[in-house]
């Protein structure tokens, strides 16, 4: 499993023009689920990205996480963080989550993440989405499963 996380101050998502989701300050998150992940490998991801302490204190330091600032959440589901770009030039998707199977594993997502950060906003799985952001620093930050 993979999370591309935003610092925002802003994102929003739309489907066919009409806004699905709209955060505040937060952190965008896009999700790349792979064949092998499982709900034990979400808990972990969610737990470390929850945990993420990259906003700024008092002192100017990176020391504080989603939920002491009241930060909103928006998750977007992106198979192709799964992009296999090593031969060629056109990228296999062979390693990102049967739709079925990631489409469910997205939802656990989606229903673990609320029940800690009330305002968290969503994509539309298997959707074409339009998604804007204001990348706040800029801060990205790159979660791996196989890496935790």
């Amino acid at each position: 499993m993979r999370f591309m996380i935003q610092r925002v101050t802003h994102a929003d998502v739309q489907v066919k023009k009409q806004t699905i989701g709209k955060i505040e300050r937060g952190f965008l998150v896009f999700v790349g689920i792979s064949a092998e992940d499982t709900e034990e490998i979400a808990d972990k991801m969610i737990k470390k990205l929850l945990g993420l302490r990259i906003f700024e204190d008092e002192n100017g330091k990176t020391n504080l996480d989603l939920h002491t600032v009241s930060g909103d959440l928006l998750i977007i589901s992106q198979f192709t963080l799964y992009a296999d770009c090593r031969k060629g030039n056109r990228p296999s998707f062979i390693h990102a989550g049967a739709p079925d199977m990631a489409s469910a594993l997205y939802e656990y997502i989606l229903k673990e993440c609320k029940k800690i950060i009330p305002n968290t906003q969503h994509g539309e799985f298997g959707a074409d989405m339009e998604v804007s952001l204001i990348n706040d620093g800029p801060f990205t930050i790159w979660l791996d499963s196989d890496e935790l």
